[in-house]
C-alpha cells in the first residue's frame, strides 16, 4: 500500500477489528473491553431504535398523516436506517472475522466501517435542518411559501438528505480506510496530518455549527411568529377551528424544536471530542471517553421515536390504540 509510510503516525487512533483486538482483550487491555462492552450496548440502542422508528412510521401512515407532513416521515426512515445498520455495524466489529483478500477489504470498507450506519446519520442531521426551515417558510413566510412552495420541493429536499449522506461518507470512507496485515482500520488513513486536521474541521463546522445556526434561526424567528399570531387571535376573538389550526401547527413545532435541542446535546460530546483529536493527534477512538461520546449520539438516533409518541398527538393517538390493555378497557366502558 503506498500510503502505508505516510499514515503510520495516525494508526494509533484506528479502530481494529481484527487479531489484534483478541489479543489486547486477552491481555486484558481496559480500551478493548470497553469496545466489547460499548458495543453490546450499542446493539440493544439499535433494537430499541429500529423498533421504536418502525412502529412511529407506522403510526404515521395509519394516522394519515404521512401525507401531512412527508418530511417527518423521511426523517423516521433515515433514523430507522441508521438504527439497523448501527445493529449490523457493531455485531460485525464483535465478531472474530478474518479480513484477507478482495472479499475482506469489502467487508471493511463497508460493514466494519459503520459506512452505511453514518450514511444514515448525516442525513438524518440534513433533514432535521430541512424541516426547520420549512417550519420557518410556513410559518414566518407563510404568503410566500404558499405560493412558491410546492411538492416537489419537499421530495426532493428528501431526496437531497440521502444524497448528502451518501455523497459525504462514501468517498471519504474510500479514501481513508483499508486494511494492513490482515487488520480492519476505517476513516484514520489519512494521506497527510493537514488533511485529518482539514476533515474534522470541516465535519464540525458542517454537520454541527451550520446546522445549529439554522435551528436557532428558524425557531427563534418562529416563535416570535407564533406569540404574535396568538395575540392577534386573542384580541379578535378567533372561531373555534382556527385556534384548533394554530394548536396543531404549534404542537408540530414543538415536537421539531424539541428534536433539535436533543440533537445539539447529545452530539455536542462528540464533536468537542472532534476538537481533542485534531489538537492531539495520538488521542485513540479507544477509549471510554469516546465510548461516552458514541453513547449519546446513538441514544439520539432511538430517542427521537419517543419524543413522536409523547408530543405528536397523531401519532400518540394510534400508538395508544395498539396497547391491548388499553382496548379492553374502553370496550368495557
Amino acid at each position: 500500500m503506498t500510503e502505508e509510510s505516510s499514515t503510520t503516525s495516525h494508526l494509533s487512533v484506528a479502530v481494529t477489528t481484527a487479531e489484534d483486538d483478541e489479543t489486547q482483550t486477552a491481555g486484558g487491555n481496559s480500551g478493548s473491553l470497553d469496545q466489547v462492552y460499548m458495543g453490546w450496548v450499542v446493539i440493544v440502542i439499535g433494537i430499541v431504535g429500529t423498533a421504536g422508528n418502525g412502529l412511529i412510521l407506522y403510526a404515521l401512515v395509519a394516522s394519515k398523516e404521512h401525507k401531512k407532513h412527508p418530511l417527518i416521515v423521511n426523517q423516521n426512515a433515515l433514523d430507522l436506517f441508521s438504527s439497523f445498520f448501527l445493529i449490523l455495524n457493531y455485531a460485525v466489529q464483535l465478531s472474530d472475522i478474518k479480513y484477507t483478500g478482495a472479499s475482506g477489504y469489502w467487508l471493511c470498507v463497508t460493514l466494519t466501517s459503520g459506512v452505511f450506519l453514518w450514511c444514515g446519520l448525516i442525513g438524518s442531521v440534513v433533514n432535521l435542518a430541512i424541516i426547520s426551515i420549512e417550519r420557518y417558510l410556513k410559518v414566518v413566510r407563510h404568503a410566500w411559501s404558499n405560493k412558491h412552495l410546492r411538492p416537489w420541493m419537499t421530495y426532493s429536499a428528501m431526496a437531497f438528505a440521502w444524497f448528502a449522506g451518501i455523497i459525504t461518507n462514501i468517498p471519504f470512507m474510500l479514501e481513508t480506510s483499508g486494511v494492513i496485515d490482515g487488520v480492519c482500520y476505517f476513516w484514520v488513513l489519512y494521506k497527510t496530518n493537514a488533511a485529518r486536521i482539514f476533515s474534522v474541521i470541516w465535519y464540525i463546522v458542517a454537520y454541527y455549527v451550520i446546522i445549529l445556526v439554522i435551528f436557532v434561526y428558524c425557531y427563534w424567528h418562529i416563535l416570535a411568529t407564533i406569540r404574535h399570531q396568538a395575540k392577534v387571535m386573542a384580541s379578535h376573538g378567533s372561531s373555534t377551528f382556527q385556534a384548533q389550526s394554530h394548536q396543531i401547527q404549534t404542537n408540530v413545532i414543538k415536537t421539531m424544536f424539541l428534536v433539535c435541542v436533543f440533537y445539539a446535546i447529545a452530539w455536542l460530546p462528540c464533536n468537542v471530542y472532534y476538537v481533542f483529536i485534531m489538537i492531539e493527534p495520538n488521542l485513540t477512538y479507544i477509549n471510554s471517553l469516546w465510548y461516552a461520546s458514541l453513547f449519546a449520539a446513538f441514544i439520539y438516533t432511538c430517542a427521537n421515536p419517543f419524543i413522536y409518541a409523547t408530543k405528536y398527538d397523531p401519532v400518540r393517538g394510534i400508538l395508544r390504540d395498539m396497547i391491548p390493555c388499553k382496548k379492553t378497557s374502553v370496550q368495557s366502558t
